[in-house]
């Protein structure tokens, strides 16, 4: 918004002249957007040693808070171009900020899968398939692939899918069939994939009675998780307990 003009001195009357068009940005007027190299630079000024050091520990690459990066977002909106462009720089706080201003049904089929398979760190794999995949017209479409990929990273993403579906939208799925997989195959899985089937496990557990029991016995069977450090005010990620827990609240409520 202009400034106030400023009172000036009282000249000699002047013929009017026609209204020139308003040079200044109106209010509300969309920001310019901001290079990439600009982008780049704030990141790297919200990089914090410390928590980068913490993220290590997670496998992710980064030192950008994520409250600080997604205050960032939510003030860039939603920018598909520079999106793709901070995506394709590599770089992990980057990338992480590019899933959060890009515009999910914008990506083909095959973009998601490459994407996915570039996508490195867990924080940036996590983010692309909860912010991003899952809002896409191809989410199941590349759930069934992702499940049968013999890559397990690949594979954990089509599990997270298929956990998704469990919860929401269980119509279709064999929800016995993947109890049997989850049965001979979790106990050894490499561990991001582990932790995946872990999940879907455990959700249908909470949400299906009707297979309640069998999960419970799965989980008590393996014992995968059931020595994991849980903190205390969170739930273990042992699936009997999980379940036990969620099903709880869920009669509490």
């Amino acid at each position: 918004m202009a400034a106030p003009k400023q009172p000036k001195p009282k000249q000699p009357k002047q013929p009017e002249q026609p209204k020139q068009p308003e040079k200044q940005e109106k209010a509300g007027a969309e920001p310019a957007v901001p290079t990439v190299d600009e982008v780049l630079a704030e990141l790297a000024e919200l990089d914090d040693p410390k928590a980068r050091a913490v993220n290590a520990g997670h496998g992710d690459d980064h030192g950008v808070n994520l409250g600080a990066l997604r205050a960032l977002a939510k003030r860039l909106k939603t920018r598909p171009d520079l999106a793709r462009v901070l995506w394709e720089t590599g770089d992990t706080a980057a990338r992480l900020l590019s899933l959060l201003i890009c515009r999910p049904k914008a990506f083909s089929r095959e973009e998601l899968d490459v994407m996915l398979r570039g996508a490195r760190t867990p924080k940036v794999h996590d983010w692309l398939v909860n912010y991003v995949v899952k809002k896409s017209p191809y989410a199941d479409e590349l759930r069934v692939a992702w499940l049968a990929d013999p890559d397990p990273v690949v594979a954990s993403a089509g599990w997270a899918l298929t956990t998704e579906r469990v919860a929401k939208e269980p119509e279709g799925l064999d929800l016995a069939g993947l109890l049997d997989v989850v049965e001979a195959r979790m106990k050894d899985a490499p561990d991001r994939l582990q932790w995946a089937m872990n999940h879907c496990l455990a959700r249908i557990g909470i949400e299906h009675p009707e297979h309640r029991a069998r999960a419970i016995g799965i989980g008590e069977r393996l014992g995968v998780f059931e020595d994991y450090p849980t903190p205390r005010g969170c739930t273990s990620p042992y699936a009997p307990v999980w379940i036990a827990e969620m099903v709880r609240r869920q009669r509490q409520a």
